[in-house]
């Protein structure tokens, strides 16, 4: 099996893709891909730089180009749900674009010319992604230790769904309005929902694991870039070691 790793920002995916052994790398549409053998699995790491258009377009080419069998997108998201903190995990369950709007030419929020506004994520893709999550926090006492000294004490891990735009959500109203037109996401990024749609398309699985980082209120962005630099890429590798071990 093969499978395509995605970040959207450096900070999330360089220590993940350092940890790709004796990677060939090959660079494509201005992105760098980076492939190898991790453990029993064919691996091809790329950062795919922020946004729908520009997550799309990496993902298409490790589908079309590389061939991946699965596809799995980490990095971090602002809580839309009261219940989440900082430092606490989403697995996806499904996706909205909370962006799209074609009215009057069909409903809002349905993506054009499929029907669709919500993709569900495959519910085995879920379950292993929750099992890797817990793992390694429960292996972690050390990286444990380090939330905690932040104040992020006993971290969650949830299934929840996720809505997406090419948006920074950085207001308590804007969080509000997302939460009011989709009671159950459970977090926002600027990704997920674009990948989604793309994976859709070509029939392969996907799984994506978020880091909440932020409140998605008028603190997000110092909020999210401290805890990215802090914490995002230990947090997100590690994950990510996990999984592929438990493939």
């Amino acid at each position: 099996m093969k499978m395509g790793i995605i970040g959207a920002m450096p900070e999330e995916m360089e220590k993940i893709l350092s940890a790709i052994p004796q990677p060939v790398i090959e660079e494509y549409g201005k992105r760098k891909y980076y492939s190898g053998k991790w453990g029993n699995l064919d691996v091809v790491g790329v950062f795919s730089r922020w946004g729908k258009v520009a997550s799309a377009a990496t993902v298409t080419e490790l589908i079309v180009r590389y061939k991946v069998d699965k596809v799995v997108f980490v990095g971090i998201a602002g809580a839309v749900s009261p219940d989440l903190n900082v430092g606490d995990v989403v697995v996806a369950s499904g996706f909205y674009q909370h962006d799209m709007d074609a009215r009057p030419l069909m409903p809002r929020f349905e993506l054009p010319l499929t029907g669709k506004s919500y993709l569900p994520q495959g519910i085995y893709e879920t379950q292993k992604g929750l099992q890797a999550v817990s793992a390694f926090l429960e292996n972690t006492p050390s990286f444990r230790q380090q939330l905690e000294e932040q104040g992020m004490t006993c971290p969650k891990v949830v299934a929840g769904d996720m809505a997406s735009g090419d948006l920074f959500i950085s207001s308590a109203s804007m969080r509000e309005t997302i939460r009011r037109h989709f009671p159950s996401v459970a977090c926002v990024d600027m990704e997920s929902a674009a990948v989604a749609q793309v994976c859709d398309d070509y029939d392969v699985p996907l799984l994506v694991i978020r880091v909440i980082s932020d409140t998605a209120d008028e603190h997000a962005s110092v909020s999210a870039s401290n805890f990215v630099l802090q914490h995002g890429g230990d947090y997100l590798a590690g994950i990510v070691k996990q999984y592929v071990e438990g493939c």
